[in-house]
């Protein structure tokens, strides 16, 4: 009995964890001025997050890429328009977990 009340607890801290892993995910990609070039549903100056999720869906390295992309810069990607490296005073913890927010969006 005890067993399953665990398995519950942590199934809802799981979940308790992704909820707010992404609402830190939008407030930091807004706190970072991301939004200057970026929307959710629609191309702007770089990419909709949708369109980005959508090509690295199925590629097991995209957080890994994506963080180096987001702290680097890069282009070529989605067309000729070259993204910008980020700050430095933007943390590598804060990159990743903006980069899971936008490979989660939908």
């Amino acid at each position: 009995m005890k067993a399953r009340y665990l398995v519950a607890m942590t199934a809802a801290l799981s979940v308790s964890a992704v909820a707010f892993a992404a609402d830190d995910g939008e407030a930091l990609f807004k706190k970072n001025n991301c939004v200057a070039c970026h929307a959710v549903a629609k191309k702007t100056v770089g990419p909709a997050l949708k369109d980005i999720a959508a090509k690295y869906k199925d590629n097991k390295g995209a957080q890994t890429q994506l963080e180096a992309k987001v702290r680097s810069g890069g282009k070529d990607s989605f067309g000729t328009m070259p993204m910008p490296a980020t700050a430095k005073s933007v943390s590598d913890g804060d990159i990743k977990t903006m980069v899971t927010w936008v490979l989660n969006q939908k």
